[in-house]
């Protein structure tokens, strides 16, 4: 069975739901497996983790350069957290046969401290279901690699059994730095998952890469077979034969560096966390929402504020932008600024629109990046225009009790207000 049918079929069986956009090598298996495609890689992503954080596997198919698109909410679940495995199925084109360059998606899996799984024609359909549950294991998105060599190729069929796990949203009582150190000491458990992977088989006596035809039924110490390929299954004194497909990812990473486990930093115990600014405009609408008791996804800027003490109506935030695709699959209720939207908020409003799913996307417009200084921000109104929004000033009470809820159909209200003079976010101790 060739390797795409045999991919296509084990993610059917694995994700509830999956998201791609086309490109070689992977246009077939999108096809086969009957993915919703997407305005682009950013706003699948963002679609994944929503789907996640409401209980549902997902999968997201592009290929290599894609994955550049979806980096920001892609790196970012590592430090937030999953709930529901979520996999980005990459297409890699180490000959550059259809793409404009022959990038090698393993090194995210550095940058991004996330579970690598590279498939061969002997475990394509496990090497799937594992990758749901690496995701699930690890709370973060596992990265499944495939080349032209496995999808074109004949493989071994076969099914695993579906077996879900559960992941975990950090908890909002660590500081920024405290959701990194205790997304490093799950890293750190990651080595020990790969070293003790069926996947992997050990053997031989040399490196080898480059293209080189390696047939399905390798004879018994030939040369290893590495399927997690990130982390690596051990150090330098178990790597003697490897075959690899590409740059020598695995040649370069024999030795990976584990980070002290340290504990996570509390907002307690650094003694305060930070709030919006006493004269917030803003806090009108957040306080409402708060008296609804709704559930928000929260973009990057003062919007995270709502993440903090006192308030609750804050989840989860997942980068720049990511709100409204995070929120279009689970919360139905979207929280940015004009700065976030313009941004690279704007295709999943976008897609939403398209796609008339409901969701609720508050604009809070103040006209600058408060978060970094207060620097300037294009008006947003003539980009929304389109989307027919409903524009209230701040302090309209009335406005906001009446249209605050998850809505029938997408919903754009935009909150209009100037931040104050002098403005500087509360510290407040604890």
């Amino acid at each position: 069975m060739q390797g795409t049918e045999v991919i296509a079929r084990a993610l059917k069986n694995s994700a509830d739901r999956c998201y791609g956009v086309p490109g070689y090598p992977v246009t077939d298996l999108l096809d086969q497996i009957g993915a919703e495609m997407v305005i682009n890689e950013k706003v699948a992503v963002e679609y994944a983790i929503g789907e996640s954080l409401s209980g549902r596997r997902a999968s997201v198919v592009l290929k290599n350069v894609g994955l550049n698109a979806c980096a920001d909410p892609f790196v970012e679940a590592t430090t937030q957290g999953l709930l529901s495995g979520v996999v980005i199925v990459v297409g890699d084109d180490p000959e550059a046969v259809g793409s404009q360059n022959a990038q090698d998606s393993r090194y995210y899996g550095e940058l991004a401290e996330v579970p690598v799984i590279e498939p061969g024609r002997w475990n394509a359909a496990l090497a799937v279901e594992e990758a749901f549950r690496a995701s699930e294991q690890f709370s973060r998105i596992c990265l499944l690699r495939l080349t032209p060599e496995l999808l074109f190729s004949d493989v071994s069929p076969g099914l695993p059994e579906r077996k879900d796990g559960k992941g975990s949203i950090v908890s909002r009582d660590f500081t920024m730095r405290g959701r990194v150190q205790a997304s490093r000491n799950r890293f750190r458990q990651m080595r020990r998952w790969a070293e003790q992977s069926t996947l992997n088989e050990i053997k031989g006596t040399r490196v080898i890469t480059g293209p080189v035809e390696i047939p399905a039924t390798w004879p018994p110490g030939q040369v290893s077979r590495i399927s997690t390929v990130y982390p690596p299954p051990g150090g330098p004194e178990k790597f003697k034969d490897i075959y690899e497909e590409g740059r020598p990812f695995l040649r370069e990473h024999l030795d990976v560096g584990y980070p002290e486990k340290a504990e996570p930093e509390l907002h307690r115990t650094r003694g305060f966390y930070r709030s919006f600014c006493r004269e917030c405009p803003f806090l009108v609408v957040i306080n409402i929402l708060e008296e609804k008791k709704l559930a928000v996804v929260c973009d990057a800027g003062c919007c995270v504020l709502c993440m903090n003490d006192p308030f609750t109506v804050g989840k989860v935030s997942y980068g720049m932008g990511s709100s409204i695709g995070i929120a279009a699959r689970s919360t139905g209720i979207a929280l940015t600024g004009d700065y976030a939207l313009l941004h690279s908020g704007l295709p999943a409003l976008i897609d939403v629109f398209e796609k008339k799913i409901p969701i609720l996307c508050i604009v809070m417009k103040n006209k600058c990046m408060a978060m970094t200084g207060g620097q300037g921000v294009f008006d947003i109104s003539p980009y929304l225009s389109w989307a027919k929004p409903l524009i209230c000033p701040a302090d309209d009470v009335d406005c906001f009790r009446e249209v605050l809820r998850v809505p029938e159909s997408p919903t754009i209200v935009v909150v209009e207000g100037r931040c104050p003079e002098g403005r500087h976010h509360e510290t407040v101790e604890c």
